[in-house]
């Protein structure tokens, strides 16, 4: 159905037959041509059913807020972007291909910190000032 494998990286590829290609008609202006030829591809990807991805990435995938992932974890990918279909297949797949990779990398771990004794010290002492500045205010109302 497509042009090979998806190659995320040298040690993982997404076969074609884990893909699903559906071929419809664009969006938009483009004159007579739009309502004769289905060009805009939607791509779709179970990531969650995926046997290809290991599972730390499919986690890190699926835990990913993208409005382009469905509840089962099918990830839907629409390209309208050209006029001809086969370069707006090459298009979905090379945005599926950077999707993966954006989840490829570990975050790092965030490492709790407490403030110092003097930062906490700067802090109250600009609150004190502020309290200050603000009492001195008074509402006058004159008659």
């Amino acid at each position: 159905m497509g042009n090979g494998p998806v190659t995320i990286n040298e040690q993982l590829a997404i076969p074609d037959t884990e893909l699903v290609e559906r071929f419809v008609r664009a969006s938009g202006a483009g004159g007579q041509n739009v309502n004769k030829v289905s060009t805009a591809v939607e791509l779709r990807f179970d990531v969650a059913g995926s046997p290809s991805l290991p599972e730390p990435l499919r986690a890190r995938l699926l835990a990913r807020r993208d409005r382009r992932m469905t509840g089962e974890g099918v990830l839907v990918i629409d390209a309208q972007r050209f006029r001809t279909q086969d370069r707006n297949r090459e298009d979905a797949r090379e945005r599926l291909a950077a999707f993966i990779q954006a989840s490829l990398s570990v975050p790092k771990a965030r490492v709790a910190t407490k403030p110092t004794y003097g930062a906490k010290m700067r802090r109250l002492d600009e609150k004190k000032g502020r309290a200050q500045i603000k009492r001195g205010r008074t509402t006058r109302n004159w008659e």
